[in-house]
């Protein structure tokens, strides 16, 4: 499939699903990735994660979404962290949303999506998704930059 040739969201599912596997959906009108026992998202500050990705060995980054005020990385749901790990994630503003949710997709690799997201690290199937547990760590311990 030519991504240049997508004109409709269901052609934006197709694709995800085709070229990347993703269990992805239309819902209003959007590209939806649920999350899943299988796939996690873990949502951080742009700084943090910036800090994040020079982090981890190019053979660990995972795909990356990047919006104006937050980047999130795709991961394998592994394990859900206690709550005391989600408390502190909650105060350094860096969300994980539940199972039975779902993250908006871009309909476009470019940078301008009508989403107001768009990709850092595109999905490939040769991606392995990174293990939730291993971002977690690596975001609290390269901190954000600026209130360390």
């Amino acid at each position: 499939m030519n991504a240049d040739k997508l004109t409709t969201v269901e052609d934006w599912v197709a694709f995800y699903r085709h070229e990347f596997g993703l269990p992805v959906s239309e819902r209003g009108g959007f590209v939806m990735l649920p999350i899943t026992g299988r796939v996690a998202i873990i949502h951080l500050p742009v700084a943090r994660a910036e800090r994040v990705r020079a982090a981890l060995e190019p053979q660990q980054q995972g795909p990356m979404l990047a919006r104006q005020i937050r980047w999130s990385f795709l991961a394998e749901h592994d394990s859900r962290p206690g709550a005391q790990i989600l408390e502190v994630l909650n105060r350094l503003d860096i969300g994980i949303p539940a199972i039975g949710s779902a993250v908006m997709l871009p309909t476009g690799l470019g940078q301008w999506t009508r989403e107001g997201c768009h990709w850092v690290v595109p999905p490939s199937r040769d991606i392995k998704l990174p293990p939730l547990s291993m971002l977690i760590t690596t975001a609290l311990a390269v901190g954000s930059g600026s209130e360390d």
